[in-house]
């Protein structure tokens, strides 16, 4: 079985096929309408479940309108309507979608809802995201560096932050791409250990970022954070906000990326997101082109 689980997981040369189809597929669609119908149809007849335990707007648009764009059906599915792991096991529910889908994408909590859904199901799972890592989103930020600047192999990667899901996935990208990451963030909230020797770390940012390809970050805090919380890595991490100053440090052509969705202000500058750095919306575009070709990979397509 085909799954896109993890970066880490899936072998250097499909991770080079998959961004090589997703560069392809997305030129073969340029200045078409959204709505129009790619050349081939490669889903035609298939049905993708997207399963979404936690709120997404880019996540479940991009891959909503990419099955759409090939040919394929959706059923966007919550994990309140399913009473996914509640109700009824987690293997018991992925051995019933099996049955009515081809592919399935889940976007969730735990890193093991993800494993025991892809464990018993008989069709290809897609990690939408889950607490540990996010996947989808760093193949969409390794494609938008390339097409800006061509390959990102021997690049330099700042991540300025919080040692977070998406760090995570950066880190097993680093290896996969052989591009060089450095962190630079508040030592309590550096990133887990089983990621050592992926990434080096800097604690002075203005330090990490000196001849930066990449200046990365996300956001301070979850939707689910307390309020404590949040103050709490306010402080933290109020000397690792990405601004003009910083952006300053690295190479002049160095490019400013963000997940999204951002907090104006706080991790980042407006001036940095809206300025000549910034690749933040074709990152956010590029979601659908990476994930495109990932379901093509997945299914054999």
């Amino acid at each position: 079985m085909t799954h896109f689980l993890d970066i880490h997981t899936t072998d250097q040369s499909d991770l080079r096929s998959i961004m090589d189809k997703a560069h392809a597929m997305k030129s073969a669609r340029a200045g078409r309408p959204k709505g129009t119908p790619d050349d081939d149809q490669p889903l035609a007849g298939h049905m993708v479940a997207l399963i979404f335990e936690k709120p997404s707007t880019r996540t479940r648009v991009s891959f909503d309108v990419g099955v759409r764009q090939m040919g394929g059906q959706t059923m966007v599915l919550s994990g309140a309507d399913m009473q996914l792991g509640h109700g009824e096991t987690i293997a018991d529910t992925a051995r019933v979608l099996s049955r009515y889908v081809d592919l399935i994408m889940i976007r969730t909590f735990e890193e093991a809802t993800l494993l025991e859904m892809a464990e018993h199901a008989t069709v290809p799972v897609i990690n939408g995201l889950t607490n540990r890592t996010h996947p989808c989103q760093i193949m969409a930020d390794v494609m938008t560096f390339e097409e800006h600047r061509g390959p990102i192999k021997g690049k330099r990667v700042v991540w300025s932050g919080d040692g977070n899901n998406v760090f995570a996935s950066f880190a097993h990208a680093a290896k996969q791409f052989e591009f060089d990451l450095v962190f630079t963030g508040p030592e309590p909230l550096d990133p887990e250990r089983a990621l050592d020797g992926l990434y080096t770390t800097v604690r002075d940012p203005h330090a990490a970022v000196q001849g930066a390809d990449l200046v990365v970050t996300d956001t301070w805090v979850s939707m689910h954070d307390p309020q404590s919380a949040r103050e709490r890595r306010h402080n933290q991490l109020r000397g690792y906000q990405v601004n003009a100053d910083l952006m300053a440090q690295a190479k002049p052509d160095s490019l400013f990326m963000h997940c999204l969705p951002a907090h104006r202000d706080d991790e980042a500058t407006s001036e940095v997101m809206d300025g000549p750095h910034s690749v933040i919306f074709d990152e956010a575009e590029n979601r659908l082109h990476a994930q495109k070709a990932i379901m093509r990979w997945c299914l054999g397509l």
